[in-house]
């Protein structure tokens, strides 16, 4: 596939649009963006979203393998661009994360994403192309739950991501416990080694102002605490409205005398003097509820909460 340069036809700001509204029985293009996918639990998932009312498309080569890819970088982009393009697909859900979304970005085109406003559903590695598709396409995207898991998708996360596609107004995200006041600003975030990944590209994060959600999985402390001081140097948490962190998984310290990954997060995150949620129920582990990159929302200390108070699909668009 031709590589297309990763800024062609950038939106102007502040014209975020919204995916299309899914109608019953819509059907679901499967996308292996990066890692290698297990057919099992690629069979499973696919159940899922047939029990879910969706009819499930994808190419015959998603389980191709390269190394650690799921095909290599043309085989990848070429799949996502096709689903973009495929008038029959409603929407594109990732098959799993793991590493590779990075490689491909050249290869996309941001307008074509923009016009076919299809859904983009997924986490972990994918925060990459939510950042792109945010920053570059201009289009709203859905961190939530794939396809990786051997029981078929997490059913509070599908329960919820199938409302969400549908029109409702999603439900809160209810974290364990908060600290701080009241805050509003769009919803951004996801994997934090993939945030800090995006720094000094074209679709690096944009944190002014906004409600920064993460979530880790397998790091030590001390990484985590490098990642954050990183993105403290580069002026990412200064000015954001709120923080909120959802599922740290086996980020536990080597040492007994380490501090766990949450304290390291807290000591950074009450410096900064901001609303912060923990316990949040998003990223490597069940439940993975959805939540919109790019949407408005507002986080509550007080009650531990993250919301968002409006449609995250376009309700005419379908």
């Amino acid at each position: 596939m031709r590589r297309t340069p990763a800024l062609r036809s950038r939106p102007a700001p502040g014209t975020l649009r919204l995916p299309r509204r899914l109608l019953p029985g819509a059907t679901i293009g499967i996308a292996a963006p990066a890692g290698v996918v297990d057919p099992a639990r690629l069979e499973a998932g696919e159940a899922s979203l047939r029990e879910a009312g969706f009819s499930v498309r994808r190419r015959e080569d998603l389980l191709d393998r390269c190394g650690y890819l799921a095909g290599d970088d043309d085989r990848r982009a070429t799949e996502l661009m096709e689903l973009v393009a495929d008038p029959a697909v409603d929407a594109i859900v990732c098959a799993r994360g793991g590493y590779g979304s990075h490689r491909i970005m050249a290869r996309l085109d941001p307008a074509r994403v923009h016009t076919a406003a299809k859904p983009l559903i997924g986490y972990s590695d994918v925060t990459t192309l939510l950042l792109w598709q945010r920053r570059c396409a201009g289009l709203l995207g859905i961190h939530g739950p794939m396809l990786e898991r051997d029981a078929g998708i997490d059913a509070a996360g599908l329960v919820a991501l199938v409302a969400m596609l549908a029109g409702a107004t999603p439900a809160p995200l209810e974290g364990s416990a908060g600290h701080g006041g009241f805050a509003e600003g769009p919803l951004v975030g996801g994997n934090l080694t993939t945030l800090v990944a995006s720094l000094g590209t074209p679709w690096e994060i944009e944190t002014e102002g906004a409600i920064l959600v993460v979530e880790e999985v397998g790091e030590r402390p001390y990484r985590i605490d490098r990642m954050l001081q990183q993105l403290l140097a580069a002026g990412k948490l200064g000015r954001i409205a709120g923080l909120g962190v959802g599922h740290l998984v086996d980020c536990e310290p080597a040492r007994s005398d380490s501090p766990p990954a949450l304290d390291v997060i807290l000591e950074v995150a009450l410096g900064l003097g901001v609303p912060v949620v923990t316990g949040l129920p998003t990223g490597h582990a069940a439940p993975n509820l959805p939540w919109p990159v790019g949407a408005p929302g507002v986080i509550d200390g007080r009650a531990a909460r993250i919301e968002v108070r409006a449609p995250v699909v376009d309700p005419c668009g379908a």
